[in-house]
């Protein structure tokens, strides 16, 4: 089977749920799928999931599970640096049908690697390995590159109106 290059990007919700989807469509049909986490620490209701129903997934976390406002910290720099080359390593084992990696194009926007290195990662890409990449603000090289790009635009927000994150929907 041909790989793709998935890039879900943009500032409105849905970019983790459309990669989690996939991941589940891809499960029912029988691929071996991979889920890597940049930036995200905690044990979200989606990987919760994973972890009791889905135990065909390996999930695994590149990050510290809070926000990165200014000049990231030395620690979530290494976090994601050990999660880039745990790609690269998942890439190149040949054991994964789907390979996400959710939250890629924000860690570049956080500054914990460059997009060259996000680059280096689709290189290493085995033709018949589909690769999502999910985030805000991905790069032009990498949309330019990537076979679909999908940018989630938010239109409204109740978060706007002061509604907190709920278990089972937004975390």
């Amino acid at each position: 089977m041909q790989g793709y290059v998935q890039v879900y990007t943009g500032d409105g919700k849905g970019k983790t749920t459309a990669a989690l989807g996939l991941v589940l469509r891809a499960v029912g049909a029988g691929l071996r799928v991979f889920v890597g986490q940049f930036i995200k620490g905690r044990e979200y209701s989606e990987i919760q999931a994973l972890h009791e129903h889905l135990p065909a997934v390996t999930v695994e976390q590149f990050g510290h599970g809070r926000f990165i406002r200014n000049a990231p910290a030395a620690e979530d720099i290494e976090a994601a640096q050990r999660g880039l080359a745990r790609l690269r390593e998942v890439l190149a084992g040949g054991h994964y049908d789907l390979v996400v990696a959710d939250e890629a194009c924000t860690a570049v926007q956080a500054g914990l690697f460059g997009e060259d290195d996000l680059l280096a990662v689709l290189d290493a890409r085995p033709a018949s390995v589909e690769l999502v990449l999910t985030g805000r603000a991905a790069g032009a090289r990498l949309q330019a590159r990537a076979d679909l790009v999908t940018e989630m635009r938010c239109v409204k927000h109740y978060f706007s109106e002061g509604v907190k994150g709920r278990p089972g929907i937004e975390s």
